[in-house]
């Protein structure tokens, strides 16, 4: 049972739908990571849910998730045609 959670919504107007390909990926592949992290995606927002059992993790977890989406938004927005 985890102690900390998070919830973060995200909505990155027409690239939603590729910042949300971009970071799904990266979480299918991480199967270490500390933190339980789920990605969903509706027709207008990425929701971003993030579980652990330790502080620590959850901050590092919401730094790196963050990170994430602000790169895959700016390699969409770099580009733009």
């Amino acid at each position: 049972m985890s102690n900390y959670k998070a919830k973060i919504e995200i909505s990155a107007g027409k690239q939603t739908r590729s910042v949300f390909d971009s970071i799904d990926t990266d979480n299918k592949f991480y199967d270490e990571n500390p933190t339980k992290t789920k990605f969903s995606l509706d027709d207008k927002k990425i929701t971003i849910m993030i579980d652990a059992q330790e502080i620590a993790h959850l901050r590092a977890n919401l730094n790196s998730t963050l990170r994430l989406v602000q790169a895959s938004h700016d390699s969409i927005e770099s580009v733009k045609i």
